[in-house]
């Protein structure tokens, strides 16, 4: 938190001589108490004693007195803001690998299925593009707010050999970048990449295409899906078929995440992947920025004032 007006914290020392002047004045009260009554015949004059309850109104009175003198800073807080507008490019691996039904029926049907819901709940104005990447990467899907195109897109998806990471990653960039500007300025772009695998095809490998995505601002959000246990068949040179083993490569995923400012995820299942989407739809659909709460801390202490008055006159009959 932020303050434009940091010098007008310095009214916040008028709590602590506020608590201190409280203090004197209970035990002055309680000296002029002991000269006029016998401490012991009190309780058969008094019909009912607030006891420690007596300390919440001006408890409350000062913790508005300390909500009012902040909010003459006028503070500033970094707060998530609902974006009206934004671009997503899907980064889908289609590698052979994702045929492996460790996660059933098959590592790309689970797949297509959580971004099939994932577009069904993001904001219609938001631009979607899509890139798959195997042996090569290619662009399925402009970036474009048809939802309808996008689905399709996702349907049409087929797997392949290899897995060229990295060439993904700077697909969906070129994707992302492509986007014109809107009244001089182009709306904020997401990557999300799902992968089931190490790279073994391209040239550009996955750091490379990540720091151009961090020199673009654009952050990438990596999904590791499938577990180590995944095992796809391949037919070798001479003619035979070999269970391979295909585990995710979390590692490097997490680092490209990390690299551009977006987030990795581990989704060893269905379910998880679900959950994952709909956190990321929640992230891209809202943005940081610093925003002004004075009225905040003005409508705390208001409130703190109303109640330090309300329980006054339930305690004692009248106000603080």
């Amino acid at each position: 938190m932020s303050f434009a007006w940091p010098l007008a914290l310095l009214a916040l020392l008028a709590v602590p001589f506020a608590v201190f002047g409280y203090v004197l004045l209970e035990r002055r009260r309680e000296r002029q108490a002991a000269l006029w009554a016998t401490p012991a015949l009190v309780p058969n004059l008094v019909g009912r004693r607030p006891g420690r309850l007596r300390h919440v109104p001006p408890a409350l009175a000062l913790l508005a007195l300390a909500a009012l003198a902040t909010g003459l800073a006028r503070p500033h807080a970094m707060l998530s803001v609902d974006q009206e507008q934004a671009t997503v490019v899907l980064a889908m691996d289609t590698s052979r690998s994702m045929v492996a039904t460790d996660v059933p029926p098959s590592r790309l049907a689970v797949a297509q299925e959580a971004v099939r819901r994932f577009l069904e709940n993001l904001p219609e104005d938001y631009r979607v593009g899509m890139v798959s990447f195997a042996q090569y990467a290619q662009t399925v899907l402009p970036a474009t707010a048809n939802r309808v195109a996008a689905q399709a897109a996702l349907r049409n998806l087929r797997p392949g050999d290899g897995t060229a990471l990295g060439e993904g990653i700077a697909r969906a960039l070129q994707v992302a970048q492509r986007v014109p500007a809107e009244k001089g300025q182009k709306p904020p772009a997401s990557i999300l990449v799902l992968s089931d695998g190490a790279q073994t095809q391209g040239v550009l490998q996955p750091l490379q295409a990540a720091e151009r995505a961090r020199k673009a601002k654009i952050p990438v959000y990596t999904v590791a899906f499938g577990t180590e246990q995944g095992v796809v068949e391949v037919v070798d040179d001479n003619g035979f078929t070999q269970r391979v083993t295909v585990p995710p490569d979390a590692p490097t995923l997490r680092r490209v995440a990390q690299a551009t400012g977006g987030r990795f995820y581990a989704a060893p299942d269905g379910d998880t992947l679900n959950a994952v989407y709909e956190e990321l739809g929640s992230r891209i659909g809202s943005v940081k920025e610093e925003r002004e709460v004075t009225a905040a801390f003005a409508a705390a202490g208001a409130f703190l004032l109303l109640a330090a008055g309300a329980v006054s006159a339930f305690l004692f009959g009248r106000l603080p």
